[in-house]
């Protein structure tokens, strides 16, 4: 039996209008099925229904925009379909255009921002340490619970939507302190991490830590102390492809994990893991279907979607290679980055140098890429993992130092230093 509020009780019977109520009773009945008690506020939301997957996508939104739905909390929307800021770039049939931009318009109908993004935590405002949200997106919420310490449950579509009509989710799961300590252990100690191809190496764990912790918490001893917020962007974002990860901690890292104890609420991990450098040369190797030299027909980065930092990396390894490049090369961004390489004036720079910036979407997910047949690279852990199902691709799996080096040359190119 759900304890429900009063306020929760005249919305389910219809006192805040038609979609909040039917919002209400979808999160009721989904409570119930979950086994939480109650239902507790969350201050933001994050949609990932946007994207369009058929028509009961738009026969549910379309439900509610009818039914005078608002979100009453700030909510956020993943990526869609379409890049509605270069719709000439946008590759598939009429009907999935003209269907994915009504969806994506019928979020913004009922309030929604148009962020349309993968990593909703690089936007100017984000959760803080302890804040109930109900984030959807694979990716953003092990961001959220890892990285920033707020609390959500892997939320999907419909349910993250009924969240921001109501302000209400299952108060169970990650959101109950107890839920979120560790219980398995994995121990990256023994690597020696340099800085070649160091971004490929996060990306990597995050896809052992995934298979071997799944949907448990997991604790991560050993990382370095310098690992940076895009490090652990990909090693989350791995990390929930290959399991059901919703959170992980860092020692010394991440806000919960201070120490090991903490990390594990003062009990003993019930499975321990040792990674070694041959583990990550593994995957890598899984993930990469390429040799040197094979010919190249396009790269894509910025799955999740680039930062500014991953940006400025970028930059500084095509300053030290001739442009523009051989290879098509896509990145996959947000609007708030774009805008803020625009202001800069690095936008058109980066253009110049043969670089297609992407908004709104990402090209393992919908129709973009001029050339898909053969091999493309990227030093996307979840790129690679989804791709090759997805839209019919072969990967080959690199640094972003081998994917600049590749597009120059246009062919696979890999650093002697780094294993693979």
């Amino acid at each position: 039996m759900i304890d429900l509020s009063p306020a929760d009780i005249a919305m389910r019977d219809g006192a805040h209008g038609d979609a909040a109520a039917l919002a209400m009773r979808v999160l009721i009945r989904s409570a119930a099925v979950m086994g939480a008690p109650q239902l507790i506020d969350v201050s933001s939301a994050h949609i990932d229904g946007c994207l369009y997957h058929g028509q009961a996508s738009l026969d549910f939104v379309d439900r509610l925009v009818a039914g005078q739905g608002r979100v009453v909390i700030p909510t956020t929307l993943n990526v869609g379909s379409i890049d509605l800021i270069h719709p000439e770039l946008f590759r598939g049939d009429d009907a999935l255009r003209t269907n994915g931009r009504r969806l994506m318009e019928a979020h913004l109908a009922l309030g929604c921002e148009s962020t349309f993004t993968c990593a909703p935590y690089q936007l100017a405002h984000r959760p803080v340490l302890g804040q109930q949200i109900a984030w959807a997106e694979s990716n953003a919420i092990v961001f959220a619970n890892s990285v920033l310490g707020a609390r959500t449950n892997r939320y999907g579509d419909f349910l993250d939507l009924c969240a921001a009509l109501t302000g209400r989710a299952p108060h169970c799961g990650l959101h109950v302190t107890e839920n979120r300590y560790a219980t398995v252990r994995i121990d990256v100690s023994g690597i020696a991490v340099g800085q070649a191809g160091r971004d490929m190496l996060y990306a990597a764990l995050g896809m052992i830590v995934g298979a071997r912790a799944g949907s448990h918490v997991a604790v991560i001893v050993g990382l370095p102390l310098d690992t940076t917020e895009d490090e652990l962007k990909a090693l989350g974002a791995s990390a929930a492809s290959s399991g059901a990860v919703g959170l992980f901690h860092a020692v010394g890292i991440t806000p919960e994990a201070p120490t090991l104890e903490v990390a594990c609420g003062g009990r003993a991990p019930r499975t321990a893991w040792q990674v070694t450098a041959g583990d990550l040369d593994a995957v890598r190797r899984t993930l990469n279907t390429a040799q040197a030299g094979d010919p190249l027909a396009a790269v894509s980065v910025g799955t999740p979607h680039f930062s500014l930092a991953e940006f400025a990396a970028l930059e500084a390894l095509l300053g030290d290679e001739p442009t523009p490049l051989r290879t098509d090369f896509y990145v996959n961004t947000s609007r708030y980055i774009l805008w803020e390489l625009e202001q800069a004036g690095r936008a058109s720079a980066l253009a110049q140098t043969g670089v297609q910036i992407v908004t709104d979407t990402c090209t393992y997910i919908t129709p973009i890429m001029k050339q898909t047949r053969g091999l493309v690279m990227t030093n996307s852990g979840k790129w690679a993992h989804y791709a090759p199902a997805n839209i019919g691709v072969e990967v080959a799996y690199g640094s972003l130092r081998e994917c600049v080096r590749s597009a120059v040359l246009g062919e696979v190119w890999f650093d002697a230093a780094i294993t693979h």
